[in-house]
């Protein structure tokens, strides 16, 4: 029998035992759930928390009537957890996941099937990308283990092709040409970040769906274009260009008097759903980017710097051969041979005669024809500054014995598309140059607008002179060699022919750029359309553009409702 005291002094170091055993576990428990609370909290977030990327959807590009020509669309990616979906199932089942999947994203199973067995342990494993909610709700519907969804925007170009070569396209690395990449700052958007905690098993733990970061949405850029009058542009210059065996084509169409473009098309052009299917050099805007000799449009410039300097006047007269040797011994020939005409400055014109310009517009300066094209917006980017805009040349003075004349008829200069266009914009709007304008405005998701162009314009010539000009080139689609395929019935239109020689290492060859520019109504010009083929194979002279003009100005006038002129054409004798 043991003695009380001992029985005493056993009990008291028990207690004591108790008592320190109890006191680390209420210590470790304090430092766990309150002095390290927070640190260990975070770390078991950090194990159990999945952060994923919260897309939003870039800004889209609209034409001026809110066509959607490039947008976003909600695609999914379907991934997978093989860890949950290869416990404790066969290679059989699996494979019945994977033809189930593989039938509705178009996918070889073998391909899903990998996804999902690769690497067993893994909680994620990427099975299908981009498919469209029809799919993703389909593959939802099989109610299959492990299987999730992911949303993200992929860019899509409703109207394919058309305006192509102004919107741009979005590649792997990101924007990559056209407005697309010019704008992409207004365009672009945030991707935000959400975290939520997953069980176990891991599938989500609802409600806990954190937002670290909100997503912004891109803006959108609403361009001067028409959709309707661009598709029909295209079109138009297909089929011609086709039938002309031409190289490529444009066909610009301007509001004059506020220089908006209502449509600049490109044939070919790209599709940006599929640009690998577009040649490098087709994926451009080419009335932006292609400089050439323009050849005889320049002849309305001329006779606009000859009346603007009161040198000359509508009815200057010259005897016109159709060579004709300079005085320093230089050679100006016209297009073909014919008799020794007497032409006054309106029949020049009519006539596109290289020689009667030439011995008229000789009597303005060097210097002042030089400022006058400079005025006209040549030698310089158009204010649109598309990507890759080329600023065409005018040679530096002084010229030469054979440049100074070669410059009245569009030789020994050149110019993009749009420059052309310029010059019979500023003829069209009383001699005022007005900055063309492409991008009408971005408008960010919060409401706010940026981007607004420019409306203030520069008076180039006199308002008289421009009205002077537009009214003796109505003797072009009056009466000209081509009124046939130019004149509009019940409209009085004025206009240009351009038929320009291609060089080639310095050298004249026998290929051609061939145009026709024109203004309607003639009376008070509200419209321009300007149509130009590159290098054609069986008709090389304007003959070839002139009827895509009537085609698009028709368009033009019907679709805008102009109403027809009240009076027919009356201009300056053309003889003498």
């Amino acid at each position: 029998m043991d003695h009380p005291k001992r029985s005493r002094r056993r009990l008291a170091i028990a207690i004591v035992l108790v008592f320190a055993v109890v006191s680390v576990f209420v210590g470790k428990l304090v430092d766990i759930q309150i002095v390290r609370a927070d640190e260990l909290d975070k770390q078991s977030y950090d194990k159990r928390a999945i952060a994923v990327t919260t897309y939003a959807p870039r800004g889209s590009i609209t034409d001026s009537n809110g066509t959607v020509l490039a947008d976003s669309v909600t695609r999914y990616d379907i991934t997978a957890s093989p860890r949950n979906i290869n416990t404790d199932r066969a290679a059989t089942t699996v494979q019945g996941f994977a033809d189930k999947i593989a039938a509705i994203s178009k996918q070889d199973p073998s391909v899903v099937f990998t996804a999902l067995t690769q690497h067993p342990d893994a909680d994620y494993s990427l099975v299908s990308s981009a498919v469209t909610t029809a799919q993703m709700r389909a593959i939802v519907k099989l109610d299959l283990p492990g299987i999730y969804y992911v949303s993200h925007p992929v860019r899509t170009y409703p109207d394919g092709s058309v305006a192509g070569n102004l919107v741009g396209f979005v590649g792997t690395d990101g924007p990559q040409a056209g407005i697309e990449n010019m704008y992409n700052s207004c365009l672009a958007s945030t991707d935000g970040t959400t975290s939520y905690e997953q069980g176990a098993d891991g599938v989500q733990i609802p409600g806990s769906s954190v937002t670290k970061k909100a997503a912004v949405a891109g803006g959108t850029i609403k361009l001067t274009i028409d959709a309707d009058l661009q598709w029909f542009a295209q079109q138009a210059i297909a089929e011609q260009g086709t039938a002309i065996g031409a190289q490529s084509a444009t066909a610009v169409i301007l509001e004059v008097k506020t220089g908006k473009i209502l449509a600049d098309a490109d044939w070919p052009s790209v599709d940006p759903n599929d640009v690998s299917a577009t040649p490098a050099a087709n994926r451009q805007a080419l009335s932006f980017s292609a400089q050439y000799e323009p050849g005889s449009v320049f002849k309305g410039m001329s006779a606009a710097m000859l009346i603007d300097t009161g040198i000359g006047s509508p009815t200057m007269e010259a005897t016109v051969p159709w060579s004709w040797k300079t005085p320093e011994g230089g050679r100006v020939n016209d297009a073909g041979e014919h008799a020794v005409e007497r032409l006054t400055l309106t029949g020049v014109l009519q006539q596109s005669s290289n020689v009667g310009i030439s011995m008229m517009g000789i009597k303005v300066p060097e210097k002042t024809r030089y400022d006058y094209m400079k005025a006209f917006g040549l030698g310089q980017k158009s204010a649109v500054n598309f990507q890759g805009e080329a600023s065409g040349s005018i040679q530096p003075l002084p010229w030469d014995d054979q440049t100074k004349y070669n410059v009245l008829y569009g030789q020994g200069v050149s110019a993009t598309a749009l420059q052309v266009a310029g010059i019979y914009q500023t003829l069209g709007n009383n001699g005022v140059r007005l900055p063309l304008t492409l991008v009408d405005s971005c408008t960010k998701p919060d409401g706010t607008v940026t981007d607004t162009p420019s409306t203030s314009g520069t008076q180039v010539i006199a308002s008289s002179t421009a009205k002077t000009v537009v009214n003796m080139l109505e003797s072009v689609v009056d009466s000209g060699e081509l009124a046939s395929v130019t004149k509009i019935p019940g409209y009085r239109v004025a206009g240009k022919s351009g038929t320009a020689e291609v060089a080639s290492h310095g050298v004249y060859t026998n290929d051609r750029i061939v145009s026709f520019v024109g203004l309607a109504p003639a009376t008070d010009p509200q419209y321009e359309v300007l149509v130009t083929y590159t290098k054609p194979t069986t008709m090389k002279t304007s003959a070839a553009a002139a009827p895509t003009f009537k085609k698009i100005m028709t368009q033009v006038l019907t679709k805008y409702r102009v109403p027809p002129s009240t009076t027919p054409s009356t201009y300056p004798a053309t003889t003498w």
